[in-house]
């Protein structure tokens, strides 16, 4: 999923948008070698030493990897487990909504 969110990031530079991953890797000194590896710009939290069983999947309920919640702008979860083209439609209504409100 690397390429594609690298482009979705991209593409939004310069909307209202931002991506946030949670890494379930349970070793903290590979993680960042591995970010730079993949090109990771975004921001990526660490799930902790418990890895898949970290307490940001247990807060936020997630039973399998990777779970993608997109958020709208009121930070209310509006789609789970979107990916291609299905990602970029849900977050591209997301922005067109948020837009729509604030003519």
């Amino acid at each position: 999923m690397y390429p594609h969110e690298r482009s979705l990031v991209k593409r939004l530079a310069d909307k209202p948008f931002a991506l946030l991953g949670v890494n379930s890797d349970a070793n903290k000194e590979t993680l960042r070698p591995r970010m730079e590896e993949e090109n990771i710009s975004w921001r990526s939290f660490w799930n902790g030493p418990k890895g898949t069983q970290g307490p940001i999947s247990a807060q936020w309920n997630v039973q399998s990897w990777p779970t993608i919640y997109i958020i709208d702008h009121k930070g209310v979860i509006r789609f789970k487990n979107k990916r291609g083209e299905e990602m970029d439609k849900a977050v591209d209504q997301l922005l067109a909504e948020m837009e729509a409100e604030d003519r």
